[in-house]
């Protein structure tokens, strides 16, 4: 079969239909790489660095010959798992540069009957468009609110309603505090993050606003990118406003059932901030199953936080929204009015408030 190459406007197009082969080192792929790919090295993180060394010292050819050497007796191996993965024998491919290890693959896979589509400029070109694209304009709206207002419930009621909306907590397998790792799969690296940032952007109408959660530069160990950060920071902002008590009742609807001794390490982590004898009340609390106590007295140390970056943000842009009270349904419904009312420059100056 032969193997066509192809831009990547013509790859983001033919991925909706085509299992997607990652050429690279084990390594390499971990890092990050394109969504949904599956990774079948050519050379795996080992022979990966021997090549590299002998290209440094001897030069290209030697290492073309070294790479030959190392891999050549896996070939049959490779062809097998490449058929046992993708049956139907049809595959886009890439490897970092669209260079040598991809045209390795492709010439091994065409030659058990594949058909290959591969990218051109590889992995390479694909991390510039995502860098690109998570760094675009977009039209954000940031909901905001102290620790407990249900902001992740109101995005994805939003979602449900036909709103556009990122979620940058599941996107970084993190809830964005001492507490956000708990029950959540290991996150994403920095670029895989920004890659799964800009395929959820890509999804979105550009010419609507996107609502977006207010977090801080870090959601755990994600770090968002420099120019999507900066256009959040400059984007409208809805602070919305919930009482202690319900508040806390969210928090434990969330939080109470997680594993005692995970709890108690996210309070230990906080020592510093908390105070001995309140870090010492919370894990007594946690112990006892007071989950009230304990939320309240974290949230004496999170409320002074939020209240200190809030006064980081532009405030001419800031409007605040009671939601006390409010069922989820008319919640959102305030929210969309709200929203429209911004959009359309009805709305007042910094203090605007819709009760």
């Amino acid at each position: 079969m032969d193997e066509k190459l192809i831009t990547l406007e013509e790859f983001l197009e033919f991925r909706e239909n085509q299992p997607l082969l990652d050429a690279r080192s084990e390594g390499e792929f971990e890092k990050s790489h394109i969504p949904n790919a599956i990774n079948l090295p050519v050379l795996n993180d080992q022979e990966r660095e021997i090549v590299g060394t002998v290209y440094k010292k001897e030069g290209s050819e030697e290492a073309i010959l070294k790479g030959f050497e190392l891999v050549g007796p896996r070939f049959h191996e490779i062809q097998k798992k490449a058929i046992a993965l993708f049956p139907e024998r049809k595959i886009l491919l890439y490897c970092w540069r669209g260079g040598m290890r991809s045209r390795i693959m492709s010439w091994l896979l065409r030659m058990v009957g594949f058909e290959v589509l591969r990218l051109k400029g590889g992995y390479k070109t694909y991390r510039n468009f995502t860098l690109e694209t998570v760094r675009r304009p977009f039209q954000y709206l940031v909901l905001g609110g102290r620790t407990g207002s249900g902001k992740t419930v109101l995005l994805q009621s939003l979602a449900e309603k036909g709103e556009q909306m990122l979620d940058l907590e599941d996107l970084a397998n993190h809830r964005g505090s001492s507490f956000g790792g708990i029950d959540k799969p290991k996150q994403p690296g920095v670029e895989q993050f920004e890659n799964l940032l800009a395929e959820k952007l890509l999804l979105c109408n550009s010419t609507k606003p996107i609502w977006v959660e207010d977090e801080s530069r870090r959601i755990g160990s994600v770090i968002l990118p420099d120019g999507f950060y900066h256009h959040l920071s400059e984007s409208p902002r809805i602070v919305i406003k919930r009482t202690l008590t319900e508040r806390i009742k969210l928090i434990k609807e969330e939080y109470a059932s997680l594993p005692k001794e995970d709890l108690k390490k996210a309070v230990s982590r906080l020592t510093g901030k908390l105070g001995g004898l309140r870090t010492s009340q919370a894990l007594a609390d946690i112990d006892s199953e007071r989950h009230e106590s304990w939320i309240e007295n974290m949230l004496v140390y999170y409320d002074k936080a939020y209240d200190f970056d809030l006064k980081k943000h532009n405030d001419s842009g800031m409007h605040q929204l009671s939601l006390e009270g409010e069922k989820l349904d008319l919640a959102c419904e305030k929210l969309v009015a709200l929203k429209n009312s911004i959009i359309d420059g009805k709305s007042g100056n910094k203090t605007d408030t819709m009760e």
